[in-house]
């Protein structure tokens, strides 16, 4: 839409093959941007990486448990098998969503299942898997209707930023001018998204190859309320990342609360963003 242009920049998305290879190009200044899960980003600080968000892309946790029936409710899972990718962060939000309803996570059976929730529980390998609920979500619920999707911040995790536009603190001090630049543009970009997302499917199936207008819809449908998700699109909540910070640590997703002063600097985002 040109919203890069307009303010200077020529921005290029290059998909990494995995979110730690999205770190590791940032180090490395083989990209000048990232946009890195939330947990991703507290590890790669504990490890001595000086990153530093300046963006939320998505507001709201997208991480869930999703389950076919009989499960009817997380505490459901106790004796159960479910599936996790091995990452730090599913541990958590499985033992946060059923103690969160009551039950005991350690009478759950982990199964490491890698990147395949919906094959592994329509092929009946486990009653349920973590799984984000704006992607594996829709896609359980479109071949399994009766699917169930617990999000994690509606059992207990605090709402937070799951998805955060990244610099390393170099590029930080050294072009502030081009990352407000970037923040701006992309700000702007999700806002024109949220009041005509006709236009961005059209845009972002223009833009890549292989993709289904009606899954993109669908998943755009889900995921938009969270761009905004009850403040300013982009905006990064000081006192919501602190909330999340001590529960990172709670969990044992890091060893110690992340330090959200350092984490974070959200004086890139514009005061006039929309509020959702």
């Amino acid at each position: 839409r040109g919203f890069d242009t307009a303010e200077g920049i020529d921005l290029e998305v290059e998909v990494p093959s995995s979110s730690s290879d999205a770190v590791r190009l940032l180090l490395a200044g083989e990209t000048d941007f990232a946009v890195l899960d939330i947990h991703d980003l507290a590890l790669a600080r504990e490890q001595g990486r000086d990153l530093v968000a300046v963006m939320a892309v998505v507001r709201r946790p997208l991480a869930s448990v999703v389950a076919l029936p009989p499960v009817e409710r997380p505490r459901d899972l106790e004796g159960e098998r479910v599936g996790v990718t091995g990452l730090p962060s599913d541990e958590a939000v499985l033992d946060t969503v059923v103690a969160g309803d009551g039950g005991d996570p350690e009478e759950v059976e982990r199964v490491t299942i890698g990147f395949n929730a919906v094959a592994s529980l329509l092929g009946g390998e486990v009653a349920a898997a973590t799984a984000f609920w704006n992607v594996e979500g829709l896609a359980l619920q479109r071949e399994r209707p009766e699917a169930r999707i617990f999000r994690v911040d509606d059992f207990g995790a605090p709402r937070h930023p799951e998805l955060l536009l990244t610099v390393t603190r170099e590029t930080l001090q050294d072009r502030p001018a081009e990352v407000r630049a970037t923040v701006e543009a992309l700000v702007r970009g999700y806002e024109r998204t949220l009041t005509d997302p006709e236009g961005a499917t059209s845009t972002l199936l223009d833009a890549t190859e292989g993709l289904d207008r009606e899954t993109v819809a669908a998943q755009l449908q889900a995921v938009e309320p969270t761009f905004a998700a009850g403040g300013r699109v982009g905006e990064l909540d000081p006192a919501a990342l602190r909330e999340w910070a001590a529960w990172e640590a709670e969990v044992g997703i890091t060893d110690e609360p992340p330090q959200v002063e350092l984490m974070f600097d959200g004086g890139f985002v514009p005061v006039d963003t929309e509020a959702g």
